[in-house]
């Protein structure tokens, strides 16, 4: 069928060049196919030819280039529809004629449809090679593709779409049947669409510049076609509200945003969306003008416009501002045109003009979801996010619209209104709504490989989450095939093994584990001859075998719940390795079982007694694959692939007896014969070769044609000539290009996979530069040495792949009678070789059928594998597909064929459960085996080391015996201790050892010693050093009082912190003018003190000055006169200056008249302060005084200064205290001497005189806190002896023979300390036992005397023993009234203590407060100080203004001075009728324009240039005399005859001066005038800085009083007394004390003092009144007195001014007069300046001319512009219809009402209709109320109208 085409021609021109470069391409491409075939058939050739002898011969030296081979080995992707025709099997589009190309048709038919078969791509197979197309059809799909964004679609409410790999799947809900579309690009698909209608959905494919395909429901008929709308890949497609345009996103690297008339498959806006990836593209469903874009770390908002050239899209993209860029999945548009959108960490940011409005977060500023929001829907008035979290909230609608900041952060928080949590372990990626009436479900796409229904209408009856199918998530690892039935197994890394029924289409049965599944195979049925068993290799190194069967066929039992099609259950689990299990493999016999791993080993097992380990060999890389050989290898061999290029074949493992097996250490089998073939990169040898073979046949065909054209040249030409033919032939032959150098990868190429061709030779397939062949090798003969690591080995025989070059297989599998050889490519494809039965050098595979499958960029195929009968093929990738494919055959299927799950064994119910292995960190077969080993060995020593302990034990109770029957002995015949010891050396050398190992220890040690007294330290450092004291407690003696004393920390941070506070910030105005008046003042007195110093400054100018020239020398000659007289002057001015200095002084001393005593001063701020009628804080209108205006700073200082005060007196009650406790210490001394005394006299007293003695008092612990951190060695021992306990007994046992031996070594030094103890008990011994003999010596009888003696002994006696025992009690009272009266002071320290708590609490709620106004109060006050800093720097500014205005006029007047001087002197040299003085006159007076050049580079030299150069240099331009006419010329530069030249020269001379004075006149008031506007600007300046810090002033009063009334309402606590309450009403207490006011009784007082001092004040105030007044008559006297005296003597100076001057003279004048050094500067300047001027002159006329012929160009150009622009007038008038016809055809789409305008026009409508009828109504009523009598009320008016009506 002939596709129409509605472009224009141009279009369809373009359309045909593309075809034909299509066609070109496929023509080129077949070729270089041809190409590579011939290749081929030339390295078939070359294959025969030297691989026959061996491998060195077919490596031989050479170099190849691989660009032959890139060639020929193009994608058949891009082409193949092009080349299609090439196969008998397809079929070609009728090509579109030349004529209807160039027709322009305006619209599709409606009605038209494309052709699928037409469209979808095809297989690939070798031409000529009578392979079938459908030789592979798909016939189930297992996959789901969980992480794709946006990959679940539903159709209607019973179907749904998704994308499978290459296919678009549609999904039967309820029949569960799968309906399959195939792409046409054969690339994949990007992304799918559906309309609002559910009447066409969109296919969006990948590729080279790929089509989006927009199909027909439900016929799933090709309606429409988009073309060139991105590069590569299509990333997100989206319908608008109305189904009339359709979005479009590409992915990288075009990102290209377009908007699609897709009906008339016309594309209407095009841009770039952004630089990076881009998620999502939708339309505003209230405006299709709008749309929204979103992606990496970016969202953007895009407006249609239409501008004068057409319509445009406009993008805006959106400011993160404060908030952290984010990438963005989900976003919704509000209907206002606000954006609400996701982020990565969970939080709603809701956008508004391409800004965040507001961050939208739960309470407590938790996040909305926990991570990304991967998608925002609103429906029916909610707002529902989906999160990755496994959350969908509900939000309200009006809540989010209507959010806003409310603080700095951003952050508003708002509540879910509902919430739903899927399930653990699930990732909401998408949702899509069902449209079932009733209902609220919705279908969820879990990231984690699940497709969920959930009901969200959160009522009574809601439904749980269904999860409706579940699927594999990530790349799926393995696959196994029943041998004897339809069943696979599958497993990933989802940590899941599923079982399916790949022929029913149906999931039976799956199992989760802790860990991700590696490795997968099916149990032979050898070892399970029932085919129920699978063996599963895990992420952490186990192996599990599980056991399928179906549960029917077991015992049903009472409330048993729902059965199953088939269960898995646990048979055996074993751990061989420490990594993952990456292979698995059974003998061919089923005797042996091999694990590989990733930790570089190979485990075998003796399958038949249950799996028992044989042992492992070592690997030199990780182990990718194991092969066992087949049944016809003559000896079962195990074929190891590792992945880093080592292949090992390890023959079949020797089966050791139990016996031989007991005593083995480890696992490891060392004495294994193992082959190795280490491989060797041989790709670019091949390449060299075939370059050669090829060269080698071009060299041979020039070879043949040069034949032919000499055989032509023979016939034409004589044989002279055939001499130089072939003379200039030889000549022209070419020198060949050098061959590439041999390229070997520096890091050898993964391998991938391989088999078994021969015994002892394997085919390999290898990634990376390797890719492209399958390489044939073989072992060598030596076996394994060490070589293996060492040495490389190359294969002998290759095979070319086509079209493999970047695209590898990764997997292979073959059928049955091995006439098919199926591969999984890295791009997804399959590829089935046809082959000839027992090829083993597979030089026949060279037809192939391939074809695309899995997703072309993530989608390899990771197994492959074909049923037990050959009929199906199943594959799997890592885009978690897998798909099930039927495989061509002559017969049939039988319909309804269906797998038979094994029947469960017999008793499986009983059989316990294996325990499963579940920790990661579990021990490995290897590792079990070698701990059982070493704990074994340690429980062989531990016996031997118990029997030598009994046997010690033995010997030293033996000894022991020894030593006390030695004891027993009588003196003489003991022995010594030293005499047990065998040898002393023995003795000498033990406790060397002992030392040793002592010191040993120690060092062990160390480091631990080292560390627990850091952490000893740090927490001393952080619960000791932060007190200065403990808590000491003492206790009275008799009674049961205590008192304890503070425990004081350090303090805290407020104690020494000081800050500048507000006042030192900024002092008042009134202190500030109050400094810096009489500053101010001086300053302007000052001003007139630097007379002399311009003219000093003029004569060191004429110091330096080096005259060259006549002016020069003239005036250096004028200095030197002047300076006589200037120095003459210098004394009299230093005599006036020295009398004005006096006088300033005098001035000085005289006060103001605005002088104010500062006494006064103060007292009137005291009396405006503390006197008059005040308000209370509470006030509305109080003003806070300057000094009382608080802040954080003053509020933290009083905190910290209250804190110092109550520290002090802590502190200072603690030293009492602890003074308490060491007065306790020495009284319990002394009590201890006295009760030791009174011992002594009881001794000698009878025992009926005996007083009890007291009981001396004990230290409690309490009192002596310091002594719990005081330790000794038994201390520690005790300690040790604790943690022994805690210790293993055996080793408790040994460290405690340790720790006596410790002992005994430490006894020694206890022995030291008790020593003193011993030698003074022995000695009281001996003391008794003297006074017992003397006793017993003396017992004579008394005489009388010696009984008197006694009596008075005895009475002495008596009353010593009461004296002291009246002291004791004495000490112990005076003890305990001491601790009673400091514990009355305690307690009233404490209360005052707790006060103080009080008011710190108040204190700091009041700082925080203050710090919270801190921050608008420092802007507030920098703004005040500033503004007044300003005002003080402009009044400055406005003196300094008024000073240079005076001094400018001074030299005004100066200036004028010197005019008239000038002119009289003139006049006075003219003389008296002088015939020529008109002519003087006017040439004096004459006015010239004079021009100054400018120099543009000046020397110091060239500065001081004479007035002679000058004058050369200068240009004079002189205009006519105002005196004279406009007709009177006269030439001023010739003296006229009979005239003075002299007098002509002074003329012109003084002209020259008078010049000079004008101009410096003019510039000095220019200077005055525009001083004075400065003044004036400044001025009003003052005025408005003035208002604005009054303004500002009054803002920080107003902030000082919102502060005060916060600090108002903060609580105080203030304890009282009743005594102290006197606000009483009615002789009781009020209830409400609110309004009454707390004073101190001294304020009271003081207030009732002031009344009589203030009437006492007023009395003196009154007397010092009246003395004033008296004194102020008496100075007013003496003032008069002093005017007449001063006035008597100006006359009497005045008389004699003029009676020796003439004249009143100004003496200071006369006497400083001088020569004027300004005049004669002036005239040095001013022949410099004249040349300036003159070139400045001529530069600005030549400018002149110059811009006016510019002017006059341009205004011709103008002119010519203007008839031009009235020409484009005239045709503009004539477009305007034609340009309205354009937009009215271009914009048809957006021509009709939006509608957002129908709505509001609707609105606008009624709103006037109802206004209409209102407006009728009054009318109506108003006629009603003019008439009389009218019973109508008059309407409600306002109060002002109420009041006219009442006046009227």
């Amino acid at each position: 069928m002939e596709e129409p085409n509605d472009e224009d021609t141009d279009r369809g021109k373009s359309d045909g060049s593309k075809s034909d470069k299509k066609q070109f391409q496929s023509s080129s491409k077949s070729a270089s196919r041809s190409a590579m075939k011939e290749d081929n058939r030339f390295l078939e050739d070359a294959t025969e030819e030297t691989f026959t002898e061996g491998r060195e011969s077919c490596l031989g030296d050479g170099y190849s280039s691989v660009e032959h081979l890139e060639e020929s080995s193009s994608s058949f992707q891009d082409d193949y529809v092009e080349s299609i025709g090439e196969s008998r099997y397809m079929e070609t589009p009728a090509p579109v004629s030349e004529g209807a190309e160039e027709e322009v048709k305006k619209k599709l038919s409606e009605s038209f449809f494309y052709e699928y078969a037409e469209l979808i791509s095809m297989p690939f197979v070798t031409p000529d090679s009578n392979i079938p197309l459908d030789l592979l059809t798909l016939f189930h799909s297992f996959g789901y593709d969980s992480g794709k964004r946006a990959n679940l679609k539903l159709l209607d409410s019973s179907t749904m779409m998704y994308i499978a790999g290459n296919q678009l799947v549609l999904l039967n809900l309820k029949t569960k049947e799968q309906i399959y579309l195939q792409s046409s690009s054969g690339s994949g698909i990007g992304v799918i669409g559906v309309h609002p209608d559910k009447t066409y959905f969109t296919v969006a494919e990948k590729g080279v510049f790929p089509k989006i395909i927009i199909y027909e429901y439900p016929s799933l008929r090709p309606y429409r076609i988009l073309r060139d709308g991105t590069e590569l890949a299509y990333a997100y497609v989206d319908f608008n509200y109305d189904g009339t345009l359709l979005a479009s996103v590409g992915s990288s690297p075009d990102h290209t945003l377009t908007i699609w008339n897709w009906k008339e498959e016309q594309p209407i806006l095009r841009t770039k969306a952004f630089s990076q990836d881009v998620f999502k593209v939708t339309f505003n469903p209230e405006d299709d003008e709008q749309l929204t874009t979103s992606g990496s770390g970016h969202i953007k908002f895009w407006q249609m416009a239409l501008t004068f050239t057409g319509l445009k899209l406009q993008g805006s993209l959106g400011r993160f501002g404060k908030t952290a860029a984010t990438d963005i999945e989900g976003y919704m548009e509000l209907p206002d045109g606000k954006v609400l959108s996701g982020s990565e960490w969970g939080n709603m940011l809701v956008w508004e003009d391409g800004l965040i409005k507001v961050e939208l977060c739960r309470a407590a500023r938790k996040s909305c979801h926990q991570g990304p929001i991967n998608q925002i829907v609103l429906d029916e008035g909610e707002v529902i996010t989906i999160g990755e979290d496994g959350y969908v909230r509900i939000w309200d609608f009006e809540t989010i619209d209507t959010a806003d900041t409310i603080d700095v952060t951003g952050l508003l928080e708002i509540e879910p209104i509902n919430e739903l949590q899927v399930d653990k372990n699930v990732k909401l990626f998408s949702m899509i709504k069902m449209n079932e009436i009733g209902n609220n479900f919705w279908l969820a796409q879990d990231a984690n490989g699940a497709i969920w229904k959930l009901d969200l209408s959160f009522s009574n009856i809601t439904q749980d989450p269904d999860c409706l199918f579940s699927f594999h998530c990530g790349a799926i690892e393995a696959l196994a095939v029943s041998p004897l039935t339809y069943l696979m197994a599958t497993t990933a890394l989802d940590c899941s093994v599923r079982i399916y029924d790949f022929a029913g289409k149906t999931l039976l049965a799956q199992m989760k584990f802790k860990q991700g599944g590696t490795a997968l195979a099916w149990v032979p049925q050898l070892v399970s001859y029932t085919g129920a068993q699978i063996i599963v290799g895990f992420d952490d190194g186990v192996v599990r075998i599980l056991e399928l069967y179906d549960p029917k066929g077991l015992t049903v039992f009472a409330g048993r719940k729902k059965i199953s099609d088939a269960n898995i259950d646990l048979k055996r689990v074993f751990k061989p390795h420490t990594a993952c299990v990456t292979a698995l493999a059974y003998e061919r016999d089923g005797e042996i079982l091999a694990t590989g791993s990733k930790d570089q080993t190979v485990f075998f097992f003796e399958v038949e007694k249950d799996y028992k380990p044989i042992g492992y060999i070592t690997t030199p890389g990780p182990v990718c694959q194991l092969v066992w050989s087949s049944v016809s290898h003559p000896e079962s061999t195990l074929l190891i692939f590792c992945e880093n290029g080592y292949i090992l074949e390890s023959p079949f493992p020797t089966i050791k007896e139990e016996e031989e097996d007991h005593d083995v250490v480890s696992y490891e089998i060392k004495d294994m014969h193992i082959k190795c073939f280490h491989f060797s990169s041989v790709k670019s040898k091949i390449l060299r070769l075939i370059e050669i073979e090829k060269r080698k046949k071009q060299k041979e065909l020039k070879e043949k044609e040069k034949e032919e054209r000499r055989k032509q040249l023979a016939a034409e030409m004589k044989d002279g000539e055939k001499k130089v033919q072939a003379d200039e032939e030889e000549e022209e032959e070419e020198e060949e290009e050098p061959l590439p150098e041999i390229f070997i990868p520096s890091t050898p190429c993964r391998i991938l996979c391989g088999f078994y061709s021969e015994p002892g030779k394997f085919w390999v397939s290898l990634d990376g530069y390797d890719s492209g062949f399958l390489y044939h090798c073989a072992f060598s003969p030596y076996g394994k040495s060490s070589r293996c690591t060492e040495e490389k080995d190359e294969p002998f025989d290759f095979h070319f792949l086509e079209d493999t070059e970047d695209n590898p297989i990764h997997s292979i599998t073959f059928s049955i009678n091995q006439d098919l050889m199926f591969c999984g490519m890295q791009n997804g494809a399959i590829r089935v070789y046809i082959q000839s039965q027992n090829s083993s050098s597979l030089k026949d595979m060279v037809n192939y059928w391939h074809f695309n499958l899995h997703d072309t960029n993530y989608g390899c195929v990771k197994c492959i594998s074909t049923s037990f009968d050959d009929r199906f093929l199943v594959t799997t990738g890592a885009d978690s597909n897998i798909f099930v494919f039927t495989i061509f055959s002559e017969y049939e299927l039988m319909k309804a064929i269906k797998a038979k799950v094994p029947s469960p064994r017999y008793g499986i119910e009983a059989e316990p459960i294996p325990e499963d292995i579940e920790d990661p960190k579990a021990y490995s077969i290897e590792n079990a085996r070698r701990k059982r080993e070493h704990d074994k060995l340690m429980k062989e020593v531990e016996e031997i080391k118990a029997g030598k302990r009994e046997k010690l034990k033995a010997l030293r109770d033996e000894f022991g015996k020894l030593l006390e029957m030695n004891q027993e002995l009588p003196t003489h015949m003991q022995f010594k201790r030293t005499d047990f010891d065998i040898d002393s050396k023995i003795r000498a050398e033990i406790g060397r050892k002992t030392a040793y190992r002592i010191q040993k220890v120690e060092k062990e040690l160390e480091w631990e010693k080292e560390k627990y007294r850091l952490g000893l330290r740090k927490l001393q450092n952080r619960f000791r050093d932060s007190l200065e004291g403990d808590t000491i407690v003492v206790h009275a003696i008799q009674s049961d009082h205590k008192i304890s004393s503070y425990r004081l920390v350090k303090p805290s941070k407020y104690f020494k912190s000081k800050r500048p506070s507000q006042s030192e910030k900024r002092t008042s105005k009134l202190d500030r003018y109050e400094k810096e008046g009489a500053g101010r003042k001086d300053s302007r007195r000052d001003t007139g003190r630097s007379i002399s110093l311009p003219e000093e400054s003029l004569i060191e100018k004429g110091k330096k000055f080096r005259p060259k020239t006549l002016s020069e020398i003239m005036v250096k000659n004028q200095i030197e006169k002047t300076r006589k007289l200037m120095f003459k002057a210098e004394r009299a001015q230093l005599k006036i200056q020295q009398r004005k200095n006096e006088w300033e002084e005098l001035y000085k001393s005289k006060p103001l008249d605005d002088y104010e005593d500062p006494k006064d001063v103060q007292a009137i701020k005291e009396a405006q302060l503390y006197m008059g009628d005040f308000n209370l804080k509470t006030a509305p209108d109080y003003k806070i005084p300057e000094h009382m205006r608080i802040n954080a700073a003053k509020k933290e200082e009083e905190l910290g200064h209250l804190d110092s005060m109550a520290h002090s007196k802590k502190m200072h009650m603690n030293k009492c205290i602890l003074s308490l406790r060491d007065l306790k210490v020495a009284v319990i001394e002394e009590i201890q001497c006295l009760v030791q005394e009174l011992k002594s006299i009881q001794s000698t007293l009878h025992t009926s005189k005996h007083i009890p003695i007291p009981e001396i008092p004990q230290i409690h612990p309490e009192e002596v806190p310091e002594k719990r951190f005081h330790y000794d060695e038994e201390t520690l021992l005790k300690f040790r002896q604790k943690q022994m306990k805690i210790q293993d007994k055996k080793l408790s046992r040994l460290e405690q023979s340790l720790g006596r031996r410790f002992l005994k070594a430490s006894s020694g030094k206890d022995g030291d300390l008790t020593r003193d103890s011993l030698s003074r008990s022995s000695k009281s011994l001996v003391l008794n036992i003297e006074t017992s003999k003397l006793t017993e010596f003396e017992k004579a009888d008394p005489i009388d005397i010696e009984l008197e003696i006694m009596k008075r002994d005895e009475i002495k006696h008596v009353y010593m023993q009461q004296y002291l025992t009246n002291r004791i009690k004495e000490l112990i009272v005076t003890f305990d009234a001491e601790l009673r009266l400091l514990r009355h002071q305690k307690l009233k320290l404490d209360t005052q203590m707790k006060l103080s708590d009080l008011h710190h609490v108040t204190l700091f709620q009041e700082m925080l407060l203050l710090k919270n106004f801190e921050k608008q109060e420092n802007i507030l006050q920098e703004s005040v100080n500033s503004l007044d800093k300003e005002e003080q720097d402009m009044q400055w500014k406005i003196n300094e203004t008024l000073k240079e205005m005076e001094e400018k006029k001074n030299q005004i007047a100066t200036l004028q001075d010197q005019e008239k001087a000038l002119y009289a002197g003139f006049q006075a040299a003219l003389g008296e009728n002088n015939k020529f003085a008109n002519f003087l006159t006017k040439v004096l007076k004459k006015r010239i324009k004079r021009v100054k050049k400018k120099e543009v580079e000046r020397d110091a030299d060239e500065e001081e240039d004479s007035d002679e150069s000058s004058e050369e240099e200068s240009s004079l331009e002189s205009d006519e005399d105002e005196s004279g006419s406009d007709d009177e010329v006269f030439d001023d530069s010739i003296c006229p005859t009979n005239c003075d030249v002299g007098l002509f020269e002074l003329a012109i001379q003084l002209r020259e001066k008078r010049l000079d004075i004008e101009e410096s006149l003019v510039e000095e008031k220019k200077i005055v005038d525009n001083l004075q506007k400065e003044y004036d600007t400044l001025s009003k300046k003052v005025k408005i800085v003035a208002t604005n810090l009054n303004a500002a002033e009054k803002a920080l009063e107003a902030y000082q009083r919102e502060k005060q009334q916060q600090l108002n309402e903060l609580l105080v606590v203030v304890p009282l007394k009743l005594h102290q309450i006197e606000h009483i009403v009615l002789g009781e207490i009020p209830n409400d004390l609110s309004g009454t006011l707390v004073f101190s009784n001294h304020s009271l007082r003081r207030l009732q003092e002031r009344i009589l001092q203030l009437q006492e004040e007023n009395s003196q105030q009154q007397k010092l009144n009246k003395e004033y007044r008296d004194r102020r008559k008496q100075l007013f006297r003496e003032k008069r007195e002093m005017a007449k005296n001063i006035s008597k003597m100006e006359e009497t100076v005045r008389q004699l001014m003029i009676s020796k001057f003439g004249r009143v003279v100004n003496l200071e004048a006369l006497q400083t007069l001088s020569v004027n050094t300004t005049l004669e500067e002036l005239k040095i300047k001013k022949l410099r300046k004249e040349l300036a001027n003159a070139k400045e002159m001529k530069m600005w006329e030549e400018k002149i001319a110059r811009v006016q012929w510019e002017l006059m160009m341009k205004t011709k150009e103008h002119t010519k512009k203007l008839h031009q622009m009235h020409d484009l007038c005239i045709g503009k008038k004539k477009l305007d219809s034609r340009l309205n016809i354009l937009q009215n055809q271009q914009g048809n789409a957006f021509q009709g009402p939006r509608k957002a305008d129908i709505v509001a026009r609707k609105k606008v409508t009624e709103l006037i209709q109802v206004q209409a009828e209102r407006i009728l109504a009054l009318t109506e009523e108003i006629v009603l109320l003019r008439k009389k009598g009218g019973c109508i009320l008059p309407p409600i008016q306002p109060p002002q109208e109420k009041e006219k009506h009442m006046d009227l």
